[in-house]
């Protein structure tokens, strides 16, 4: 959409990138409108990550303070990851580098947002945790659903062709593990959704991308892994 176009609020209030004029809604940012109550909201097709609780994210820790962690997860503000949001929430204050230290990753989830723009986030819930090792990459915000895909289907196909462990954060940042070409394999996966994630037929293409770029075993494509492995949480 673009500034100014209006958009059906279905009944949902404004939110991020909306404005309201009488009784119609419009967008003020260039981007793709999603409906997601309360909200309807406006997911811009570049700038940074604007958050919403519920999200899971790839946060950098940034700063290490006696009760809490500061972590840059590539929104306007830093986010504070409270040791009462961590499964180590016993921990003396001042002792939270024995945990997580500056430049560690860490997988997150989007808690509470507050008028301040305060971002609080959490590592407490299903597949969240610290990061070790791996690669972070890049992509716009915009494009996560379709590196997730319906119902995880693409992030799952890339994953499984790739024989590489993935975490996608809502916030653009993909963390990956792998042997080296895994990685450099998924990461031609997102450039090519990046540049062509607007286009129909983008699943037929990944697909292509793999078959044509997969290891072989001597005698044609090796077997793929099993569907198990290499998968780690992710959502639309």
């Amino acid at each position: 959409m673009l500034p100014g176009d209006e958009i059906p609020d279905r009944g949902l209030r404004p939110g991020f990138g909306t404005y309201r004029m009488g009784s119609h809604l419009y967008a003020s940012v260039l981007g793709y409108a999603t409906w997601r109550e309360p909200f309807v909201r406006i997911v811009p097709f570049a700038g940074r990550y604007a958050a919403r609780t519920g999200d899971t994210v790839v946060g950098i820790v940034q700063d290490v303070q006696k009760t809490f962690w500061l972590l840059d997860i590539d929104a306007p503000r830093w986010a504070p990851l409270h040791v009462s949001g961590t499964p180590w929430d016993e921990t003396p204050p001042g002792e939270l580098d024995q945990h997580l230290r500056v430049g560690d990753a860490v997988l997150v989830a989007v808690e509470d947002l507050d008028p301040t723009g305060r971002i609080g986030v959490t590592l407490k819930g299903e597949g969240l945790g610290r990061l070790s090792g791996g690669t972070i990459l890049h992509v716009s915000p915009a494009r996560i659903p379709r590196v997730i895909g319906k119902g995880g289907s693409m992030i799952h196909t890339i994953t499984r062709r790739t024989g590489t462990e993935v975490a996608v954060g809502q916030n653009g940042r993909i963390w990956v593990s792998g042997d080296a070409d895994g990685i450099r394999r998924v990461r031609d996966c997102l450039r090519l959704i990046e540049e062509e994630g607007q286009r129909p037929g983008l699943t037929e293409r990944i697909e292509g991308f793999l078959d044509m770029t997969g290891p072989t075993d001597g005698a044609g494509p090796a077997p793929s892994l099993s569907s198990e492995q290499g998968e780690r949480r992710w959502e639309a």
